[in-house]
């Protein structure tokens, strides 16, 4: 059913003094930084432009969605891949343990899934079960890739999940790495940048053994340690990013370091997901608070699929340059102008939906409404698996005119 949006006054565009006022809003310390240095990276590379009639259009699309699927921060035990911990929470649950090591690494590899061979059935993908619970077999292709072989692995009795195995050359070696991330049959690639996740996955397992007791369960008892069980989810970000060199995923732009920490707020907003009590009144195990207060001072994750979706949805304007340089499947180098364009603008677009959104609701939440609030993280999660639904040709938008959908951009990083 399309749903009906009411005509929309035109807003245009900010001025360079009306965006510059914006950004100041956003320079205190309190502020994610990443939002800080989105917001100065759109505006230095003046590439890509927010339509603002196009987000107020989407927002309501993007919120009536989340309420007709009731799509929360549970929908994340509904994914047939998903490790999930047991309901009523305990930290000497084993489940809760390998619940948090399975979220860790797969957040560590989370990065560069896109394939030179992209909608042929040789692409790169691996063989497993539909889900945990199914026994039929299919190929997961992306970032599902991922998860199916380390699900796999863990279904032959390989401890792949455990820092101290896969730290350790000797336990872990090389070749059976390779092994776990084999193609299926069919695939005439390989899994991208082998060799990098290797390294990721000694050097973070190593930290994990040498500081924090040899998991992630320990490292976030560290954390609530140091934050006497107050510790938010920026601040739980920041110490990824300060003790895991691979999470600090920052770059460069006229002088200033531009922070984007994809993966190190998945890292957190997965943890909450996975944890998120089924009542939204009830404390989370892991944050402070009803239902975790602070995750909605975490951006999107910039990546290649969100701002796919965002240009569909007309939330953001591409020059025709680059549409060209998409459509012709034109590598963009990490940390070229263009590559740090789509991913500011694509924080900052979603950080202005998250605000009209608040807007539309008066600030006000109901039971059950979004969970802690409205939050750029449950927008990027519907927005990332709607881009997903579109790809396999599942569900298309409608009730909104959109854009052509033009191909994700190529940039082969271990950020993202």
């Amino acid at each position: 059913m399309a749903i009906e949006v009411p005509p929309v006054a035109v807003i245009e565009e900010p001025t360079l003094n009306e965006k510059s006022d914006v950004y100041a809003e956003h320079t205190s310390s309190s502020a994610n930084p990443v939002i800080e240095s989105a917001e100065f990276a759109l505006l230095a590379t003046d590439i890509i432009l927010i339509n603002y009639e196009g987000v107020r259009i989407a927002a309501r699309y993007i919120q009536e969605k989340l309420q007709s699927e009731s799509y929360t921060p549970r929908t994340w035990r509904t994914h047939p891949l998903h490790i999930c911990p047991s309901e009523t929470y305990s930290p000497s649950d084993p489940l809760t343990k390998a619940t948090l090591n399975w979220i860790f690494l797969i957040s560590c590899l989370n990065f560069s899934f896109w394939s030179e061979k992209e909608g042929q059935p040789d692409r790169y993908g691996v063989e497993w079960r539909e889900g945990w619970d199914r026994k039929e077999k299919v190929v997961w292709t992306g970032y599902w890739s991922l998860v199916a072989a380390l699900n796999k692995a863990l279904e032959e009795g390989i401890p792949i999940t455990d820092p101290s195995f896969y730290s350790s050359e000797l336990l872990c070696p090389d070749s059976l790495l390779a092994h776990i991330f084999r193609p299926a049959a069919q695939s005439n690639e390989t899994i991208p940048l082998l060799t990098e996740r290797v390294g990721i996955m000694r050097e973070v397992g190593f930290i994990l053994c040498a500081s924090f007791g040899g998991s992630f369960q320990g490292f976030l008892e560290e954390f609530r340690n140091r934050h006497s069980s107050r510790g938010t989810a920026l601040e739980l970000v920041r110490m990824v990013v300060d003790t895991f060199p691979s999470f600090r995923d920052e770059t460069w732009l006229d002088g200033r370091k531009v922070f984007i920490w994809k993966r190190a707020q998945i890292l957190v907003a997965e943890t909450w997901a996975a944890f998120f009590p089924a009542s939204p009144t009830s404390r989370h195990p892991i944050f402070p608070g009803p239902a975790g207060p602070g995750i909605q001072h975490l951006t999107m994750f910039a990546d290649y699929r969100v701002p796919q979706i965002l240009h569909h949805l007309q939330i953001l304007t591409y020059p025709p340059s680059l549409v060209r340089m998409l459509q012709a499947g034109t590598p963009l180098a990490p940390g070229s102008r263009e590559e740090i364009s789509i991913r500011a603008a694509s924080i900052v677009a979603i950080e202005r939906v998250r605000d009209e959104i608040i807007q539309m609701k008066d600030g006000s939440q109901t039971e059950g409404d979004l969970g802690d609030g409205v939050s750029s993280v449950l927008i990027d999660f519907y927005l990332w698996d709607l881009a997903k639904k579109i790809e396999r040709g599942d569900q298309k938008i409608e009730g909104i005119d959109t854009a052509e959908m033009v191909p994700a951009h190529r940039t082969r990083s271990i950020w993202y």
